[in-house]
């Protein structure tokens, strides 16, 4: 399994970008697909997860209300759409895919988002 995210960038308080995780590969064994994010001198920290083809979906307190995370099948891609963004919301942001049976983790490259105040 293989994850590329983009969508990253510089935005101002208030602003809204869309980030994007795309996969190929054995992408049919994956059953969660998570956004996290790791801020300087922080842990990492999940933002967001929706189970595949399910969509049940799971925020952290934080962005709960701001970001919405999604699904898109056909396209193997899954979108996290940060709304009313804050500059604590500035971090790498990183896509990551679980598969439960035979466990496996796999994750993209990160993708630089910073809000500005």
């Amino acid at each position: 399994v293989q994850l590329q995210a983009s969508g990253g960038g510089l935005v101002q308080a208030g602003g809204s970008l869309r980030l994007s995780c795309a996969g190929s590969g054995n992408i049919f064994s994956i059953n969660v697909i998570n956004w996290y994010r790791q801020a300087p001198g922080k842990q990492r920290e999940l933002v967001a997860a929706i189970t595949r083809g399910g969509g049940i979906t799971n925020y952290a307190d934080s962005v709960k209300g701001r970001f919405t995370i999604s699904e898109d099948k056909p396209k193997n891609t899954v979108y996290l759409q940060m709304n009313s963004l804050k500059p604590e919301d500035t971090a790498v942001y990183y896509c990551n895919a679980r598969r439960l049976t035979p466990w496996g983790d796999f994750w993209g490259q990160g993708t630089q988002v910073t809000v500005s105040s």
